[in-house]
């Protein structure tokens, strides 16, 4: 059988990036233990799971300090085309457009993830390929601490606001949806990145949402 493709399509906290001591702490959690790779062990060899995590990769905004390769929006082609037929993607954006350069509103936030399941919908348009499955997850609250508060001046009340409205948004555009904020803790390290247990249960509510109750326990992820 043919195993089904999931596509974490997501930002450093997909890539696996360690709370930051300093801001060139580029640390990153091994293949193990960060979401992507805990959700592939759960799954088990009936999924075939691939990471698209970049660090600093925003919803639809070209970041004018960092780079334009940073645009979410801009690489769904390249990502959908890379993996394509894909069954299911997670989409996994948000936190780097509360960074004080973008001047945006949770609202603006929650649109501009509605553009970018719109824009994974039309370029998975094809011959003989299904629409994929999207699971859209909500950053939990940031916290403004450590190296780079400075970057995120005001987004902890965006980040606040955000579940509830993508909540909303997800329901228009009918997709599944997991606000990580329930179960997912920001470090206080640096308030934008996670410890590695909060990746396992990160995964375990994705899994959940996926229809996994009756999955394989072997990477302990449903287990209270």
């Amino acid at each position: 059988m043919t195993p089904k493709v999931l596509v974490c399509f997501g930002d450093s906290n997909t890539h696996g990036s360690m709370p930051m001591r300093h801001c060139e702490d580029v640390r990153r959690q091994p293949p193990d233990k960060r979401w992507p790779g805990i959700l592939a062990a759960d799954l088990g060899p009936a999924w075939r799971v691939y990471e698209e995590g970049l660090p600093g990769r925003t919803t639809v905004h070209r970041d004018p300090v960092e780079g334009d390769h940073l645009c979410g929006l801009a690489a769904v082609p390249m990502v959908i085309g890379s993996h394509t037929p894909i069954d299911t993607v997670v989409l996994a954006l948000g936190v780097n457009d509360f960074k004080t350069r973008f001047s945006v509103t949770a609202a603006d936030i929650a649109s501009s993830v509605e553009v970018l399941v719109n824009a994974i919908r039309s370029w998975s348009k094809g011959p003989g390929r299904a629409e994929p499955q999207i699971l859209v997850v909500a950053p939990p609250p940031i916290l403004e601490t450590g190296c780079l508060a400075r970057f995120f001046a005001g987004g902890r009340a965006k980040s606040l606001a955000l579940g509830a409205l993508l909540g909303e948004s997800t329901q228009r555009v009918g997709t599944s949806f997991v606000d990580a904020g329930a179960y997912v803790r920001s470090s206080d390290v640096d308030g934008i990145h996670w410890d590695a247990d909060q990746h396992r249960k990160l995964a375990a509510a994705i899994v959940a949402e996926l229809g996994g109750a009756n999955l394989s326990t072997r990477s302990g992820l449903l287990r209270s």
